[in-house]
């Protein structure tokens, strides 16, 4: 979830590490929410946007408290880009599961669970204008690319830079990147520099690894929920793409997330 726009953002307090005595030191995490505050006559009642983001920074969460690195700088989360954003991006796929939703989603006044027919329509919701979204954040992604490919940075005039590189896409006008240039902040100060394109990608592998999940017909699956808390557990001490295949036995398959937005049966 981009932070800058997320009503609740993760913070490490304390990472996860191995003294030199041997002692290990349990990492101190928090989410923060700035969800709707309750009002005198209402409680506090959030939205699937806010349920996803809540499920989404407690992935986050998960990846740090489950940690069992011994240095600080491998702990946790501190793994490449295009990886870290697996574990949070995979818990949003909980959050609309028929499942895990009559647990949470209670009608604040009479108590009844979310009907099935709700339900439904949520998650036929979720696959309107995924086409635009999609070339929204892969547009993003190639401009991101662009900027970092530039050898000299002098002379830019960022408009007509921008301009070009939609122009190179063969962009048309009623669609366009996700962020413009002038407030782009993920590829300038967010350690996302030429690595936007890692939320599409931890997309392909979350949606896979909850395939794993599915295919088993429980996706509270003990024994595959077990190998992912092996795959957390390693933070950042062993290369992710050898990680991912000791979870899932393969390479990730990008149907899954295809069907996930409604572009194949």
């Amino acid at each position: 979830m981009d932070e800058q726009y997320s009503p609740a953002v993760r913070r490490c307090r304390r990472p996860q590490y191995v003294d030199a005595e041997g002692v290990d030191h349990r990492p101190i995490i928090i989410n923060v929410g700035n969800f709707n505050k309750p009002t005198k006559d209402n409680p506090s009642l959030l939205s699937m946007d806010d349920v996803e983001t809540l499920f989404h920074e407690f992935g986050h969460a998960l990846h740090g408290l489950m940690s069992k690195a011994t240095y600080k700088t491998l702990s946790g989360t501190n793994t490449p880009r295009d990886f870290v954003e697996l574990p949070s991006q995979f818990m949003e796929n909980y959050c609309y599961e028929p499942q895990i939703l009559k647990t949470y989603a209670f009608h604040y006044q009479t108590g009844e669970v979310m009907p099935q027919e709700l339900i439904d329509k949520i998650n036929a919701a979720k696959k309107f204008n995924q086409g635009f979204v999609e070339t929204e954040l892969l547009s993003a992604s190639i401009l991101d690319m662009d900027y970092h490919e530039l050898t000299n940075c002098d002379t830019i005039d960022v408009n007509a830079f921008e301009a070009a590189s939609m122009e190179k896409m063969h962009m048309i006008p009623e669609i366009i990147v996700r962020y413009r240039s002038t407030f782009y902040n993920h590829i300038f100060t967010t350690g996302y520099e030429a690595g936007y394109y890692s939320y599409t990608w931890a997309a392909v592998l979350d949606a896979d690894a909850f395939a794993a999940f599915k295919e088993t017909g429980d996706i509270l699956n003990p024994e595959v929920a077990k190998r992912f808390r092996h795959l957390l557990e390693q933070g950042g001490t062993r290369d992710a793409q050898d990680l991912y295949l000791e979870f899932r036995g393969k390479n990730a398959d990008p149907k899954y997330l295809l069907q996930r937005k409604g572009f194949i049966d």
